[in-house]
């Protein structure tokens, strides 16, 4: 296991060697100190990992320790270890924002259920800071969220083609994120200029050519001045053609003879432009079927394929949706200005089945649904159903084939690890261990243990 930090402060060389060689089998790397004054130059508020403390140490104590780590980051995970005597003075701790504590004499076992469990609960935090930093930076560029094969496969294309400055072709079903990769494209390309959007399908064609190209001024009745078109717009930047299977036939011809030579020419004038953007355009049909039926330009679609990428839909990357909603909610209840709301895991194993026809952009329009108290009403499809046997099974039956269900989605929320999936059942590590054992014919897949 990587990326688990802890700083241990104990003052008893033999416990704090113990403890310390309990969290390194347990894939920590641990910063041992014998006292809170020598621990003082390792709390940051940026710090990734956890702080395991005595109560009882020479000097500030362990109590002081859990009140300057809350000063300088209230969401950094404090375990307190405390004596036989000292459970009152723990117990106040957890009031004081303490995560979690431990009695000496402790189980191996206990200790490093507790940690891995707080530190799950601050990669949690760090990755939303993490998110929030980067939506602040780039407020219009949304993020790439999701940890599947999938998502994987489409950042590395943007890490390579990015800085490459080719025009590129995006092929995705409707909502499944092709401007967000667009977007993305833009930003890792560094160049300086405006990104622009044009969605082809909604410009009529009496207009198509001006919005595109450009127009000098009298080029027609109504074009008293000279107007720039989105393409010189974008000059320095990035132009995006959305449902460019939209573009009429006659101005995919111009648009093929712009993307060879980098000039154009306004509609209705004689002057070449230089032009200095990027192109990337998206489609949600099949461009070279389109090419043979005739409806659209088989020179055009060559010349736009050179670079080009197929986005999945979300229902074959559904371990994504987890974080995809939980990223939607954060961001619609601060847009809302509404709390966050819970699901339980059942609800979240049932959205992880459904069939999502909008991709991701269903998704996103159901997270507001839920931050603003409507879901329930906005598609049947989001109510849990009984099995088709229900009437048939015995209570004891259904109890057990509810918690199943719950113990199944909670696995894969927390991609398979079983502390978090404990934590968030509200159960021991133990006792999860033995229900898995006894619903193993029920699970699909069973976590390993860590």
């Amino acid at each position: 296991m990587t990326g688990l930090l802890a700083i241990l402060i104990e003052d008893e060389q033999a416990v704090r060697l113990a403890t310390t060689q309990t969290l390194e089998l347990g894939g920590f790397e641990v910063t041992a100190c014998a006292s809170a004054e020598l621990a003082d130059t390792h709390l940051k508020a940026d710090f990734a990992g956890i702080i395991v403390t005595d109560v009882r140490l020479p000097g500030k104590s362990g109590l002081d320790v859990l009140e300057k780590v809350r000063a300088i980051d209230h969401e950094l995970p404090v375990i307190i270890i405390t004596g036989h005597g000292d459970v009152s003075m723990a117990v106040d701790a957890m009031r004081h924002g303490a995560y979690d504590f431990l009695e000496k004499p402790f189980a191996a076992e206990r200790l490093l259920d507790a940690c891995l469990r707080a530190q799950e609960k601050r990669r949690l935090v760090m990755e939303n800071r993490k998110l929030k930093s980067s939506w602040l930076s780039h407020a219009s560029t949304p993020d790439l969220i999701g940890k599947s094969a999938q998502m994987e496969r489409v950042r590395r294309f943007i890490h390579s083609i990015g800085p490459a400055q080719v025009d590129v072709l995006i092929n995705g079903a409707t909502g499944s994120g092709k401007e967000v990769v667009a977007r993305q494209l833009h930003l890792a390309s560094g160049r300086k200029g405006e990104f622009v959007a044009i969605n082809c399908g909604a410009l009529p064609e009496a207009v198509f050519e001006s919005e595109i190209f450009g127009h000098e001024a009298g080029a027609f009745t109504s074009a008293q001045k000279r107007r720039i078109g989105k393409l010189e717009y974008a000059h320095g930047g990035t132009v995006f053609l959305d449902e460019i299977e939209s573009m009429p036939l006659n101005l995919q011809i111009k648009l093929l003879r712009v993307l060879q030579e980098r000039s154009l020419e306004r509609l209705g004038g004689n002057q070449s432009v230089a032009l200095d953007c990027r192109v990337i355009a998206a489609s949600k049909t099949d461009l070279l079927k389109l090419s043979a039926q005739g409806q659209f330009r088989e020179d055009l679609y060559f010349r736009l394929s050179v670079i080009s990428i197929n986005l999945p839909r979300l229902n074959e990357r559904r371990e994504d949706i987890p974080s995809l909603l939980s990223y939607f909610v954060q961001r619609a209840a601060q847009r809302y200005q509404k709390p966050v709301p819970g699901w339980s895991p059942a609800q979240m194993q049932h959205w992880m089945q459904a069939d999502w026809q909008g991709n991701v952009r269903e998704l996103r329009n159901f997270a507001d649904q839920l931050v603003l108290g409507v879901a329930e009403f906005a598609d049947q499809r989001f109510h849990l159903e009984s099995s088709p046997d229900s009437a048939t099974t015995s209570l004891p039956e259904k109890i057990d084939a509810y918690e199943a269900s719950l113990i199944q989605a909670a696995l894969e929320s927390s991609g398979n690890n079983v502390a978090s999936a404990a934590e968030a059942l509200g159960i021991p590590k133990k006792t999860l261990y033995d229900k898995m054992k006894k619903y193993q014919k029920s699970l699909s897949n069973l976590a390993s243990a860590e």
